[in-house]
C-alpha cells in the first residue's frame, strides 16, 4: 500500500528528538546502511529494511533521490516467507516416518522430543528453499520542516517495527500522534488530570 494509490490508510508520528544542524545531509548515507537486503537466495525467514520510494527494487537510490522538497520520500521493504501450516505438517509427518523406519533397524521405536525438534526445524529450512519470500512495501514520508512522519499502514505490527527500524536506523524516537498524545502536548497540568478522568463514551446500548 502507497500514498499514490487512490486511497490510503496511515499512521503519523511526530520525531520528539532535537536533530542535529548536519543530520539531513547524512540521511541518504544512512538509508543505505540501513538498505534492504534480498533473501531469495537464502533461507531466511523475513528481510526488512529501506527502499527508494520510486521503486521497490532499488535499495542504492539510483532511480530517485529521496529528498522531495522539504520532505524525505523512502519506503520499507518487507519480504516475508509463507510456508503453509499444512505443508509443513505434511513433510514433518514424512521425516519423520523415515526417522522411526531408520530406528527400526537399530531396534529402537522412540524418537526423543529433541531429535523431533531437530527434524522439525531441518524440515522448515528445506521448505524455506522452496518457497520464494513474498515482498511488501511501505511508503514513509517524512516533512523535514516540522518532522512530522507519515507511515502508509495502521497494521500494528508493522508500525511497531518501523519505530523500531527507525530508531535503529537514525537514533530517533518516534511518537504516534493520536488524539490523546496530541492533547497532552498542549494542555496545562489542570487539564491534563481532566483528560486522564475521562472515559470512552458508548454509543451502543447494552441489551
Amino acid at each position: 500500500m502507497g500514498f499514490l494509490n487512490s486511497s490510503c490508510s496511515f499512521t503519523r508520528f511526530k520525531i520528539v528528538d532535537e536533530i542535529p544542524q548536519d543530520f539531513w545531509s547524512k540521511v541518504p548515507g544512512i538509508l543505505k546502511q540501513f538498505s534492504f537486503h534480498d533473501i531469495d537466495n537464502v533461507p531466511e525467514e523475513r528481510s526488512f529494511g529501506w527502499v527508494c520510494f520510486d521503486d521497490m527494487l532499488d535499495s542504492e537510490w539510483v532511480t530517485a533521490s529521496p529528498y522531495k522538497g522539504s520532505y524525505l520520500v523512502f519506503s520499507l521493504r518487507l519480504d516475508t516467507r509463507r510456508i503453509p501450516a499444512g505443508v509443513i505438517k505434511k513433510h514433518l509427518n514424512v521425516a519423520l516416518k523415515e526417522e522411526k523406519a531408520r530406528l527400526a533397524e537399530q531396534n529402537k521405536n522412540y524418537v526423543s522430543r529433541e531429535r523431533q525438534k531437530e527434524i522439525k526445524e531441518q524440515v522448515i529450512l528445506m521448505l524455506r528453499q522452496r518457497f520464494l519470500p513474498v515482498p511488501s512495501e511501505t511508503n514513509v514520508i517524512w516533512n523535514m520542516a516540522n518532522n512530522v512522519v507519515w507511515l502508509a499502514s495502521t497494521q500494528s505490527t508493522l508500525v511497531d517495527l518501523f519505530i523500531d527500524y527507525f530508531k535503529a536506523s537514525f537514533d530517533l524516537h518516534l511518537e504516534p500522534m493520536t488524539p490523546f498524545n496530541m492533547a497532552s502536548n498542549i494542555l496545562d497540568e489542570a487539564s491534563l488530570e481532566k483528560l486522564d478522568r475521562l472515559e470512552a463514551t458508548q454509543f451502543v446500548a447494552n441489551h
